[in-house]
């Protein structure tokens, strides 16, 4: 297997694994972030925790489209929500270092949309 295929893989498996994880955290309801939902748009325990658990669906959706079958507009999306969820602790009174410490939260599925989008280009190329 080539190094490209296997820091493929490397990419796929972390981002899947982030994604899973937190999916699962949130469909079994974190208190902690049912109070961010809660907060940051004015919505009751009761609503947060169900935006949660929907949230928490689509995160791992996420996890298996990029383990399975990763598609660029999903690793765009993975990469925005990595982002946003990220900016979410100092929005709710976290410290920044919150945000620096999930930088890889973003930053892998960026590296693997752009490493699809390298492979892309340079197939184009050679046609």
């Amino acid at each position: 297997m080539s190094n490209d295929k296997k820091a493929e893989w490397l990419l796929r498996i972390g981002v899947a694994g982030e994604f899973v994880g937190h999916g699962l955290l949130a469909i079994g309801g974190k208190t902690d972030w049912v109070g961010w939902i809660s907060q940051m748009i004015n919505v009751s325990a009761p609503t947060a925790t169900t935006l949660l658990f929907l949230i928490g669906i689509l995160d791992v959706v996420v996890a298996l489209v990029v383990l399975l079958r990763p598609m660029k507009p999903v690793l765009l999306w993975a990469a925005f929500w990595g982002f946003w969820t990220a900016l979410v602790r100092p929005l709710v009174g976290q410290s920044v270092l919150d945000f620096v410490e999930r930088s890889a939260n973003w930053a892998a599925p960026l590296a693997l949309y752009y490493l699809y989008r390298t492979r892309s280009k340079k197939a184009n190329e050679a046609r």
